[in-house]
């Protein structure tokens, strides 16, 4: 059965009736919504049972996987179906490149997300234990993030390769940390962040790590936002990733002032598609 939207004096109903695709194939079905995304296969799932059941086939939740899912699974996880592994992937994001990358799907588009590690960035002063310390924390992905104990000259710039998203996509970059005692010298001022493709431009906007509370405070500065798992983040910049033969740079820089700056915990640098308006 399949529910339509039809008209009677003025007012919309529902009417429902025989799905003409009922008719096909299961098999047939699967491979038509295979073609879709994973966000319009789970609408599909509620047209009808035999939708419902195509949805279900292994050859529909195969074609949203990675391609080289099977060398990203660990041996020792068995799933019972792909659209198990598919969601397993969405929900339990796990570490590539010897755990200096957190890699997971976005649930409706399947689309890939990687979070980078600070290890993978250069931060200057960050291997002077008097300025920047090396930290293991239960809440981390990593096995190693940096906190800022005491500097006066902030600066981090790194980047990674577009092989690792998927092409022909917009993606914003965050910084994912926390602060102690609101981030001295740092967390109420401006701070400059930058992200591009190398060779290609680049976008440049200023960041709080903390910032004034309500509606204070500058309005072209972008403020940090709260996250699900317990950390904060802010929005770097956005680039589009036309291929997978690219190089992504980004920078995050306070030097125009002589403050001392301490209290920030950075868990790393998170590219994800960007948020449709």
């Amino acid at each position: 059965m399949q529910t339509t939207m039809g008209k009677k004096h003025g007012r919309l109903i529902n009417i429902s009736g025989p799905s003409p695709f009922d008719s096909l194939p299961v098999d047939c079905i699967s491979s038509i919504i295979s073609f879709t995304c994973p966000r319009d296969a789970c609408v599909a799932a509620s047209v009808s049972k035999t939708f419902e059941s195509a949805v279900k086939s292994d050859t529909v939740w195969e074609k949203f996987l990675p391609s080289e899912y099977a060398s990203l699974i660990p041996q020792s996880r068995v799933f019972s179906s792909k659209k198990e592994l598919y969601f397993s992937l969405c929900d339990d994001p796990f570490l590539i490149e010897a755990g200096k990358k957190s890699f997971w799907l976005e649930k409706t588009t399947g689309k890939r997300c990687i979070m980078l590690s600070p290890t993978e960035v250069t931060i200057i002063w960050g291997t002077s234990p008097q300025y920047w310390r090396w930290i293991s924390i239960p809440e981390s992905r990593f096995e190693k993030i940096a906190e800022l104990i005491d500097v006066c000259w902030f600066e981090i710039r790194g980047g990674m390769h577009t092989r690792y998203l998927s092409p022909g996509t917009r993606y914003s970059v965050y910084i994912v940390f926390k602060t102690k005692n609101g981030c001295p010298g740092l967390g109420y001022s401006p701070v400059d962040a930058e992200v591009g493709l190398v060779g290609q431009g680049s976008s440049q906007k200023l960041i709080y790590f903390v910032g004034p509370h309500g509606r204070g405070g500058r309005r072209d500065v972008t403020k940090p936002e709260a996250r699900e798992d317990g950390w904060m983040e802010v929005e770097l910049g956005q680039f589009y990733s036309d291929s997978c033969c690219d190089d992504i740079s980004l920078s995050v820089v306070k030097s125009d002032t002589p403050d001392w700056k301490s209290g920030l915990i950075i868990q790393g640098f998170e590219f994800r598609p960007a948020k449709t308006r």
